[in-house]
């Protein structure tokens, strides 16, 4: 014969449980863990430090902005300082947006390849792709111990960049990482590095396998749908065949010589609010989710950039 507890008898047993609802610690979306964060967790950007690029404007007379941040040493230096002497001849203007390839990247430079290039640009060797030394990794996010050769591989950020490395007893270098919104430099076939006159961004899926084959210099950090909502090329890679598909640019400029340009700041990658961040980007706990994932590829856990209040 079956047996049933009583109502009263259920009532009693649930009575002697917690109340798992009102225990039930709630936990922080990344956004609000970003929003809550103190004012001395922000680094400013020096305007000095960032690329503005104005394109066209769009088929309804609407301005597009693009804001890029140069990477701070010790990475691809030698590009870098290219890409400021060509800012300052006004190189880009006049130029174009010629190739924008689904989930890769948006292409853009001289389509003509005949515009002469300022005096002075640096040949930049294929070695500059990856700095030699160990670096200060305070927030390292997956290191992995990787026998029989004590090889250590991890990824981590620097100055608020995405970046990997590996080390072995002996050596150790460090690169930066192809993330959504990175700026690269265009290249030939090796050994050609590129001079940073053909710049690209990523639109898409992480293509990692770029890393170390080709020059970071920055990244988007404001104006990323100006580029990711263009028509794509028809042609091979997403190359606009003809020339009226390209989009123009009207002027490429350093911050600090353009008017009213906004005050920038990232999250400082070794803060509090970072790491609870990371964390929590790799471990979504609030409402939504029911099953934290137990880690994230660095290109998941985007610094948090904003304008900076006034």
């Amino acid at each position: 014969m079956k047996r049933y507890l009583p109502l009263v008898a259920i009532a009693a047993l649930c009575a002697s449980f917690p109340l798992l609802a009102q225990e039930a610690k709630t936990f922080p979306a990344p956004s609000e863990i970003v929003a809550a964060a103190k004012a001395d967790e922000w680094v400013a950007i020096a305007p000095s430090d960032l690329m503005i690029m104005d394109l066209a404007p769009d088929s309804k007379g609407r301005p597009r902005r693009v804001v890029i941040q140069l990477i701070p040493e010790p990475f691809s230096q030698g590009w870098v300082g290219n890409i400021r002497k060509l800012a300052a001849a006004q190189w880009w203007d006049g130029t174009s947006i010629n190739r924008v390839q689904d989930n890769y990247v948006v292409q853009w430079g001289d389509a003509t390849e005949k515009k002469a290039l300022p005096e002075g640009l640096a040949v930049v060797p294929e070695s500059e792709y990856v700095f030699p030394e160990a670096l200060t990794r305070s927030r390292s996010l997956d290191p992995i111990f990787v026998p029989p050769n004590n090889i250590i591989r991890w990824t981590s950020f620097h100055q608020g960049f995405p970046i990997a490395g590996v080390a072995t007893p002996d050596t150790a270098s460090n690169w930066p990482t192809h993330c959504y919104g990175m700026v690269g430099v265009g290249r030939n076939l090796s050994p050609d590095t590129g001079t940073g006159a053909e710049l690209y961004t990523v639109i898409g899926h992480a293509p990692r396998h770029l890393d170390r084959n080709i020059a970071l210099v920055g990244r988007v950090i404001e104006g990323i749908e100006h580029m990711s909502s263009l028509p794509r090329g028809t042609g091979a890679l997403g190359f606009y065949e003809k020339e009226d598909e390209r989009v123009p640019i009207l002027s490429v400029r350093l911050g600090n010589d353009v008017k009213d340009v906004p005050a920038f700041e990232y999250l400082n990658t070794d803060s509090a609010s970072f790491a609870a961040y990371a964390d929590a980007r790799a471990n979504r706990r609030d409402a939504f989710f029911n099953v934290p994932a137990g880690g994230a590829d660095i290109c998941n856990i985007p610094v948090p950039i904003q304008r900076k209040a006034k």
